[in-house]
């Protein structure tokens, strides 16, 4: 069996750094496993991806030692079982606003008695091992995303699931929860005190936290602060990003000389 790291870097009190995986190309993401990331979250809720685009992109991230993860469109049990078939070690499921949906979601992960998940690991047991049904429930990490007023209601509930092993703060939607703009790295506002009070119960509950960043020193400042699971961005915000800053050097470099780049 192929065990899941980051399991044993949340139990001894470490961080995981998260990619973001929006790109459909299976370069693009052999070029973010190389680079030093924890794990890698494939993103099916937003972007171009879907699993035929997915499957080789799990199939590429094998030759390294980073995690598979996968964001699901929806807490829909089809989809999550079929992206752990492929070889997924960990769910992220969003859009959770209760103990219901939470339970529901977390099932859909484990094989029975726990939980409800058809038997059928088609690519899983290529990827972690022949025995991996044996330990596919120890092994398999839940997320919960936490990013709607209901989850906010019901934050103890949730994170009292059994089998829930850990929450991911989406703070564009968060904040548009709680009457505010979509964005990340809040510094003030509604999403800074709900942060407080989702790591306060996180803690409560044995449950580790996760959130989406979009700098470095943000990431550093929620590490600092106790989460646990931390992703920068995305790599199409990487790609974006260090194009913009090139053309940005170039054209101005040019002007300033009086060139033209026309």
């Amino acid at each position: 069996m192929r065990y899941n790291k980051l399991k044993e870097i949340f139990a001894s009190g470490g961080s995981v750094l998260n990619g973001w995986i929006h790109l459909s190309s299976t370069v693009a993401i052999e070029a973010m496993s190389q680079v030093g990331f924890d794990s890698l979250t494939l993103d099916l809720q937003h972007g171009p991806l879907h699993y035929d685009a997915a499957l080789p992109l799990l199939q590429t991230m094998s030759a390294t030692d980073v995690t598979p993860l996968a964001r699901v469109p929806w807490n829909e049990p089809g989809i999550i079982m079929k992206m752990l078939d492929a070889g997924c070690m960990g769910i992220i499921c969003p859009m959770i606003s209760s103990a219901r949906e939470c339970e529901a979601f977390v099932q859909a992960c484990r094989y029975p008695p726990l939980g409800y998940r058809s038997y059928g690991p088609t690519r899983a047991r290529l990827y972690a091992g022949a025995d991996y049904a044996k330990h596919a429930n120890t092994e398999v990490l839940t997320f919960a995303m936490i990013e709607t007023k209901g989850a906010m209601d019901e934050l103890d509930e949730i994170m009292s699931v059994e089998g829930l092993d850990a929450i991911y703060v989406g703070p564009a939607d968060l904040s548009q929860a709680l009457g505010g703009p979509p964005g990340a790295d809040w510094e003030e506002g509604p999403v800074v005190e709900a942060l407080e009070k989702i790591l306060l119960a996180a803690k409560r509950h044995g449950v580790v936290a996760g959130i989406h960043t979009g700098s470095s020193p943000y990431a550093q400042k929620m590490i600092d602060q106790g989460f646990q699971f931390i992703t920068v961005q995305s790599d199409l915000n990487f790609l974006t990003q260090a194009a913009s800053e090139v053309v940005k050097a170039v054209k101005e470099s040019s002007l300033s000389q009086g060139s033209s780049m026309y």
